[in-house]
């Protein structure tokens, strides 16, 4: 409950006792961008200030000894179920790591189970420790291009306005139908702007008259930028750029020289995608904060990053600094150098120390399925006929960036159909629809992933999530997708006939309700085994899943066929 205001000014005069106070502290403060000594009083769910407060017990009174207090984290932008686990469970990691909340886009499973599925992921995501803050899904399905399991028109999304949890618009992908004036896409931005609600973006390379339309339209934020002058660009007309650093794409080292004392509020930290190992090994936005004071950032802006910057964007004027007034979302820890959460309080509550939570976080499932609509497919749906002398256009995988280049290869012609080819690291690429039974398989070829032999797959396939799989061979990539679909989703390693290892993923297809740590275990042993069949991607299966995505550049391949993104449309894979 929040704390009722004659009760706040009681407490913040010292005519009462405090609920929690922290003393001989050193706060870190992003609203002045010093450091300063001061003991700290909480009330409820409320900070009362900096000044010589007591408690009515002595266990409440904490002595810092001189250790760091600093507004609780916040992620700008992420994908909760690219954790592979449920709302719950990835808040008591996020807790533990010293996270407040989180700007989420649900639109992974609205993908799939459309309102439904939201519906579900509210229900998960309500009185967790950290707050769950959603966007609403702008791109269900992300483009024309492609076949999802939902479609959500603004009519649909109109009903979520107002329920609790829901802050704005998600991330208006579909730049090319918002331009150019389709509207449908654009009914979704003007229905947020009509409520006041923010409008997140997601634009990579664009510039010019085109940004001034995207941005003037109301569209404030981006974190897609795949340089430091595009960002620049983007920031000097408006935006707020999102510094992402996933498990996949990773922007911080290119973005962070950007951040200055004049402009940090303008930049956040945003997670995006992130797969279990990851936050297991290097936590959730507190990794974000060590890693851009271990660059050079001064720590005071890293945190305001990480915290205020973010908060206010979205409206949040009582959130994001160790203030009188603001919301008791706070942290301790030792070092300016090697910045990690210790005592966690969140709305007023201690809910972890030392890494470890200190409150019961209620497991609240989501209803597995649907189930796969994959029947009749076989290895001769993977068939790419060509002729001797024919090319073919091939996907450039790049490390570390959700694009792709764009190349073309003579083809490896067996039998009349362009074939796999891994002593050129030359793979087979192929979409299955598995929504609606349409038998839709889009087939090209990609080069990067360095397989020697066998295929993997998986169900979480960006952002209408078909299976994707990548192989040396159609008999293992046969065998990848009708276990993946088996699983009723999931992740597959194969060779020939045989399944080398699997992630199940029966929530949608992209989640479990599981542990992240039993989640992690599984994930580490497909990994072992993408890696033993050749590949030195270090996270395959992501970047694997971002190759069906058909908004980023250059080329992507659908269910429907093979995408040239700066066409926006279909270009043939044989030519």
């Amino acid at each position: 409950m929040p704390l009722p205001l004659s009760a706040f000014v009681d407490a913040a005069r010292g005519s009462v006792p405090a609920d929690l106070v922290l003393k001989n502290a050193r706060v870190v403060n992003v609203l002045t961008g010093e450091v300063h000594d001061g003991t700290i009083g909480v009330k409820g769910d409320r900070i009362l200030g900096i000044g010589p407060y007591r408690a009515a017990r002595s266990e409440d009174e904490v002595d810092l000894a001189g250790a760091f207090v600093a507004p609780a984290l916040w992620d700008a932008h992420i994908h909760v179920e690219s954790t592979m686990a449920t709302p719950p469970e990835f808040a008591r990691l996020a807790a533990a790591h010293g996270t407040a909340a989180v700007v989420t886009d649900p639109h992974e499973i609205a993908n799939v189970r459309g309102a439904s599925g939201l519906d579900d992921f509210l229900a998960s995501a309500a009185g967790l420790p950290v707050e769950v803050h959603v966007m609403l899904p702008s791109c269900v399905p992300s483009t024309h291009l492609e076949t999802a399991g939902a479609s959500l028109s603004a009519a649909d999304l109109a009903p979520f306005y107002g329920r609790p949890g829901i802050l704005g618009l998600a991330e208006m992908m579909n730049v090319p139908g918002f331009l150019l004036g389709d509207p449908a896409v654009r009914a979704k931005v003007e229905e947020a702007a009509a409520r006041g609600l923010p409008v997140d973006g997601h634009a990579p390379l664009l510039t010019g008259l085109d940004l001034n339309a995207y941005v003037g339209a109301g569209i404030r934020t981006d974190h897609e930028c795949l340089g430091a002058a595009e960002a620049l660009e983007k920031v000097r007309r408006g935006m707020s750029i999102w510094i992402r650093e996933g498990t996949a794409a990773k922007n911080l080292d290119d973005l962070l020289p950007l951040v200055t004392a004049a402009s940090s509020e303008r930049f956040a930290f945003a997670t995006d995608e992130r797969h279990p190992w990851d936050l297991l090994a290097h936590g959730h936005v507190d990794h974000h904060v060590r890693r851009a004071i271990a660059l050079g950032l001064d720590p005071v802006l890293a945190i305001r990053l990480a915290s205020y910057s973010c908060a206010r964007h979205y409206g949040f004027r009582d959130r994001g600094a160790v203030a009188p007034g603001f919301r008791a979302d706070i942290l301790t820890f030792e070092s300016l150098d090697d910045f990690r959460p210790d005592l966690v309080v969140l709305g007023g509550r201690r809910v972890a120390r030392g890494g470890e939570l200190l409150v019961d976080v209620p497991s609240r499932g989501i209803a597995e399925g649907p189930a796969f609509r994959v029947d009749g497919f076989d290895r001769t749906r993977l068939a790419l006929p060509a002729s001797p002398g024919a090319r073919v256009r091939v996907i450039e995988v790049r490390a570390g960036s959700l694009a792709t280049g764009a190349g073309s290869e003579p083809a490896r012609v067996v039998g009349g159909s362009a074939s796999a080819d891994p002593d050129s690291d030359l793979a087979k690429l192929a979409v299955v629809e598995r929504h609606r039974g349409t038998g839709n398989v889009g087939v090209a070829f990609a080069r990067g992933f360095g397989l020697a032999r066998g295929a993997i797959a998986s169900s979480v396939a960006h952002d209408s999530h078909n299976v994707v799989v990548v192989g040396c061979d159609d008999a293992s990539m046969e065998t990848a997708v009708r276990r993946a679909a088996s699983l009723r989703g999931g992740i597959v390693v194969a060779d020939g006939p045989e399944v080398l290892a699997e992630v199940s993923l029966p929530v949608a297809g992209l989640m479990a309700n599981r542990s992240l740590a039993e989640l992690d275990a599984a994930e580490r042993k497909a990994n072992d085994a993408a890696h033993a069949l050749g590949t030195a991607i270090d996270h395959p299966f992501m970047t694997l899943a971002f190759l069906a995505l058909p908004v980023i550049p250059e080329l992507k391949l659908t269910d429907r066929g093979l995408v040239d993104v700066a066409r926006f449309d279909f270009v043939p894979a044989v030519v």
